[in-house]
């Protein structure tokens, strides 16, 4: 696999506009944002669950990024660098979740409305609802670990080296985190499937 590619960028420009940022030339995060928003909100999205969480997420990464921009150094890539920051705002989000749980009606309403189209039959419309809602199901039952590695190979095409060093461990870790996780998917499909 090779590097993220953003449309209409370059890995130099990333690291330019670090360059630039760092300098002093704030208009610098304009350009990083405009590139990297839309794939960094991807990624929190799946990761969270939540568009509204996600959202909050991606500004706080741009936050993080731009509070860093005299440290950063470009030894590895500038995605990786950027979710980096992403998963670890996603971990610390989790895990105050879990010490504060709570049910938004808002985000369910949005999940509702996102489903309705106007160029989809009912039918069409329950099946994809449906199965969308194991897959979520699915996913979200996977530990933590499993399910940040996954995303970063599937959803945003992150080599496993890259995966390694957004989430700071191994390469084999990794390769062993999405092949796990691909196996827990099945069977947790399997069982929502019949149940």
């Amino acid at each position: 696999m090779s590097d993220i590619v953003v449309p209409g960028s370059s890995p130099d420009a990333d690291i330019e506009a670090m360059k630039r940022l760092a300098e002093g030339d704030d208009l610098a995060l304009n350009e990083i944002m405009n590139r990297w928003k839309n794939p960094l909100a991807a990624y929190l999205y799946r990761t969270t669950g939540s568009r509204e969480v996600a959202a909050d997420l991606s500004q706080e990464t741009f936050v993080r990024l731009y509070q860093s921009r005299e440290r950063y150094r470009p030894s590895a890539a500038f995605p990786t660098y950027l979710f980096h920051i992403a998963s670890n705002l996603a971990r610390n989000h989790a895990r105050w979740r879990k010490r504060h749980p709570s049910v938004s009606i808002e985000e369910f309403c949005l999940k509702m409305q996102e489903l309705q189209g106007d160029d989809v039959s009912p039918d069409q419309a329950a099946v994809s609802k449906e199965w969308a809602d194991c897959v979520d199901k699915a996913l979200a039952r996977l530990p933590e670990d499993l399910r940040e590695a996954l995303h970063l190979f599937t959803y945003e095409e992150m080599t496993q080296h890259q995966i390694a060093l957004t989430l700071g461990c191994s390469v084999k870790a990794v390769e062993s985190r999405i092949y796990r996780a691909r196996q827990f998917l099945k069977e947790i499909l399997l069982d929502l499937q019949k149940s």
